[in-house]
């Protein structure tokens, strides 16, 4: 039977399957030096997006073959270090880009109407003092989505019932979409009324949402995030936010999860989310079941369902 590698907490019916049908092992729950005396048992890992597997454990684990990672990102995993060994990486695709693409329209509505913010307002009794100031409309606006893969076009499908007029930035020019393509980062959030990251992670987007961006967007303009953390400049948009250069901002992600930068918990321009995107019971149980198949698929056939490209 293969020995398996369970690299952080994971979903439980992934959990319960992974020791139905291998000699799984939670590395969390092992001492220290396990992986001096045992690493080389291991031909598969299972992680998280959230986790990942650097090259100092891929060291320590010297017959790994697969990383099935549970999560559609993949930027915690050290992804030149696997394909240096030949280390298979897998994730789970498709299956969370409805729901994360319902949270950046949720939180898109959220942030522009203040929907939240409301909320607050009237559970402190004020209504009985004043009405609440105005917002914004969300329909008939400008909105860039930085990032138009599966998730990107999910967002923009969505808005076109809000009469959005959609423009993007990707580092390519999609073949086949309907809408502008614009030419950098900051000629789309300068064209936007709202700016929507849904991007992927890792070294070549860190940073992307500059505070160059972000002067861009403007002080009329909002931002939301669904993508990752590291993509947005954080202290730059912190001081955006608190000096009012931006209007408001959705955010799921953030630099240093799970800490989030105390000035911005009483912005009410500002929606915090806990990094649950596609936190549904349907998308979760989809993933666990994805990330499985292809663990399986692996050691059995010598293929992922869902490879990540490599080189």
């Amino acid at each position: 039977m293969d020995r398996v590698l369970q690299v952080g907490p994971l979903l439980p019916s992934l959990h319960r399957n992974l020791r139905e049908h291998y000699d799984a092992v939670l590395l969390d729950d092992q001492p220290d030096g396990f992986l001096d005396e045992h690493g080389a048992e291991f031909t598969a890992v299972v992680t998280t997006a959230r986790i990942g597997v650097d090259r100092a454990l891929m060291d320590r684990l010297p017959r790994l073959r697969v990383i099935a990672n549970f999560g559609v990102g993949y930027d915690t995993t050290d992804v030149a270090a696997a394909a240096e060994r030949g280390i298979a990486v897998s994730n789970t695709p498709d299956v969370l880009t409805d729901c994360v693409a319902d949270t950046a329209v949720g939180g898109l509505i959220d942030v522009m109407r203040r929907f939240s913010a409301a909320d607050r307002f009237v559970r402190r009794g004020d209504w009985t003092r004043g009405t609440y100031p105005l917002a914004t409309k969300v329909t008939g606006k400008r909105i860039g989505i930085l990032g138009l893969g599966r998730i990107g076009q999910a967002i923009a499908r969505r808005l076109a019932g809000f009469d959005a007029e959609i423009s993007y930035h990707s580092r390519r020019p999609v073949e086949g979409v309907p809408y502008a393509y614009a030419e950098s980062p900051e000629k789309l959030a300068a064209w936007s009324d709202a700016l929507i990251v849904a991007t992927s992670g890792g070294a070549e987007t860190r940073g992307l949402v500059s505070a160059a961006v972000l002067e861009a967007l403007g002080p009329a303009g909002y931002l939301v995030n669904v993508a990752r953390g590291s993509v947005v400049n954080e202290p730059a948009l912190v001081a955006a936010l608190t000096c009012g250069r931006l209007a408001g901002a959705a955010l799921d992600v953030f630099a240093d999860e799970p800490n989030v930068p105390p000035a911005l918990l009483d912005l009410d321009s500002v929606l915090l989310l806990p990094h649950i995107a596609s936190a549904t019971h349907e998308t979760r149980e989809a993933m666990g079941d994805l990330a499985f198949r292809n663990l399986r698929s692996f050691l059995v056939e010598g293929s992922l369902i869902t490879p990540i490209p490599q080189g």
